[in-house]
């Protein structure tokens, strides 16, 4: 098992629980998150930057 770090971009919703859903979804498919966090929100382009550590 290796870890990884991951930075991804993730169009901005209206409602956070589907926010943290498809931050999640996203995250699934590089590895089994163990953390993560929105650290930039990028209001003109309805992103939000994420970064997180998954393993593999």
């Amino acid at each position: 098992m290796t870890t990884h770090f991951i930075s991804a971009e993730i169009d901005l919703t209206a409602n956070p629980l589907t926010l943290k859903r498809e931050i999640e979804k996203r995250l699934q498919e590089e590895g089994k998150p163990l953390r993560w966090a929105i650290t930039a929100v990028d209001e003109e382009k309805q992103k939000v930057k994420v970064e997180a550590i998954v393993t593999k």
